[in-house]
C-alpha cells in the first residue's frame, strides 16, 4: 500500500511538472542595436501578449555581434549594420535564410538645445573646427567599429571633412551614448540617427546628411542557430506585421 501511494505520488509531482512546463510560455532572447530600444521595446510587448516572454538587450551592434560569437545565449539579432551580421554569418552562428532587411534610418548634426548654431549647412567649405571650440569634441559612436560612427565618418570622408574633426573626435560606445553627451552639453555637436534626435528634448536637430553622403543605412535582423531559432523566426515575422511597422514609423523608422 505504501509503496502504492508513494508510486501515485512520484506521478503526480511529473504530471504536475509537466503542465507546468508547458505553461510556461517561449521566452526568447534578443539583441539589438541601441538605436532601437523605444520601438523594439514597445513592439515586445505586442508580441508578448501571444504568450510569449521576450528579453531585450540593447548596446552597439558591435558588442552583440562580439558577444553572440562569443557564446552569449541570444535567440535574434537585430543590427544597425550589415557589417556585423555578415561576422556572424561567416561565422556559421546563423539560421540559414532567416536574415531580412528589416529598417532604414537617415543621421544629422545635433546640438545641445541651448546652443547658438542655428543651422549647419554641409559642404566641404565647413568649418567643422570653428563650430566645436578650441576644447569641443565632435560627439559620435565610435567610428572603428560602432555603426552610426562608421557611417558618420563615411560622410564626412564624402564631404571632405574628416580631416578636420579626427583628431577632436569623442568616441561613444554606441548611438544612444553620444546623444547622451550632447543632451549634457558635454559635446557642442554631434552625429546620431534622426531616430535618437527625434525621443531627446535636450538637442536640437541643425544638419541632415544627404543619403548620398554616406553607405545606405540599412538594420538587418537575423535568428540565430539555437534550439529557440523557430520561435526566433516567428518573431522576426511579427517584427514586419502592419502593428509593428506602425510603431517602427512613429519612432521614425523606414520600414524596408
Amino acid at each position: 500500500m505504501m509503496r502504492m501511494l508513494q508510486w501515485l505520488t512520484a506521478v503526480l509531482v511529473l504530471c504536475l511538472s509537466i503542465g507546468l512546463a508547458w505553461a510556461k510560455p517561449a521566452e526568447l532572447t534578443v539583441f539589438a542595436a541601441a538605436s532601437t530600444t523605444q520601438a523594439l521595446s514597445e513592439i515586445a510587448k505586442l508580441y508578448e501578449a501571444k504568450g510569449s516572454k521576450v528579453l531585450l538587450s540593447f548596446a552597439s551592434s558591435s558588442t552583440l555581434a562580439k558577444q553572440i560569437e562569443n557564446g552569449a545565449p541570444a535567440d535574434v539579432f537585430l543590427s544597425a549594420d550589415t557589417e556585423w551580421m555578415k561576422v556572424l554569418e561567416e561565422k556559421k552562428l546563423l539560421e540559414p535564410g532567416s536574415w531580412v532587411e528589416l529598417l532604414g534610418n537617415s543621421i544629422v548634426f545635433i546640438v545641445p538645445t541651448a546652443s547658438s548654431i542655428k543651422a549647419i549647412s554641409l559642404s566641404p567649405q565647413l568649418e567643422l573646427v570653428e563650430l566645436l571650440g578650441k576644447e569641443g569634441l565632435l560627439s559620435v559612436g565610435d567610428p572603428s567599429h560602432v555603426p552610426v560612427g562608421k557611417y558618420a565618418k563615411a560622410a564626412l570622408e564624402q564631404l571632405k571633412l574628416w580631416p578636420q574633426v579626427e583628431k577632436k573626435i569623442a568616441p561613444a560606445k554606441d548611438a544612444r551614448a553620444a546623444l547622451v553627451f550632447v543632451e549634457r552639453a558635454e559635446s557642442p555637436l554631434g552625429i546620431v540617427y534622426a531616430t535618437d534626435a527625434a525621443i531627446s528634448a535636450k538637442v536640437r536637430v541643425v544638419g541632415r546628411f544627404p543619403k548620398e553622403s554616406h553607405p545606405t543605412i540599412i538594420y538587418p535582423v537575423a535568428a540565430i542557430k539555437g534550439p529557440n531559432s523557430k520561435a526566433a523566426q516567428e518573431f522576426i515575422k511579427f517584427l514586419r506585421t502592419p502593428q509593428a511597422k506602425a510603431l517602427w514609423e512613429k519612432h521614425g523608422f523606414e520600414v524596408k
